[in-house]
Parts: C-alpha cells; sequence; structure tokens
C-alpha cells in the first residue's frame, strides 16, 4: 500500500566537493531561508544513503541544526538513515534482488 506524506517536503542538496558547481538548491540555504518563511519545525533525511555516517552526522545534524537555529527555527530533528534495521535490509535485499533478476543466478 502507498502512503503519501500529508507535509510539505523539499529537497535540497549537500555534499559539495572542491569548486566545481554542485546541485541546488543547497541544504545549508535551504535551512537558513525556512524561518524567513516562517517554517521554525523541521526534520531532515539523507534518503541517498543507506546508513549514518560522518557526512550525515556532521553536516547535517551538526551544521544543519546550527544552520537552521541560527536563522530562527526552533525545533530541528534529524532522521536516521535505515541503517542495519531488519526494514532497511529487507529493502535493499529486495531492490538488490529485483535489479539483479536474470544476471545473477538464483539460489
Amino acid at each position: 500500500m502507498e502512503q503519501q506524506f500529508e507535509l510539505p517536503i523539499d529537497v535540497a542538496f549537500q555534499s559539495r566537493f572542491g569548486r566545481a558547481r554542485w546541485l541546488q538548491p543547497a541544504t545549508e540555504v535551504v535551512l537558513a531561508s525556512y524561518p524567513t518563511q516562517g517554517v521554525r519545525r523541521v526534520a531532515i533525511a539523507a534518503p541517498g544513503f543507506s546508513a549514518d555516517c560522518l557526512e550525515t552526522l556532521e553536516e547535517l545534524g551538526i551544521r544543519g541544526r546550527d544552520t537552521f537555529i541560527g536563522a530562527g527555527g526552533t525545533h530541528f530533528a534529524r532522521l536516521d538513515c535505515l541503517n542495519d534495521s531488519d526494514e532497511g535490509m529487507a529493502m535493499l535485499d529486495a531492490l538488490i534482488r529485483r535489479e539483479l533478476a536474470g544476471w545473477w543466478p538464483s539460489s
């Protein structure tokens, strides 16, 4: 059964490296702009990562929080990645099996 959030969802990008232009909008710019738009509470997630790493913990959880709260936000939550949860691993297993179907011998 497909479910849909009844909350606004924005997409922003992080993980810039070097001087090259990165994908836009940048996460810190979006987080800094929310309080000026009346958004005081946010929860952020990094669905591109299957496990929390220093990048998600530091860039999003620490610097992202500081940016948002410093701009006037009041409540900030960084949602955990899938990590090693049973549900997360089952989803990854299903995706991998689906994508490898016909390429890898079944066991």
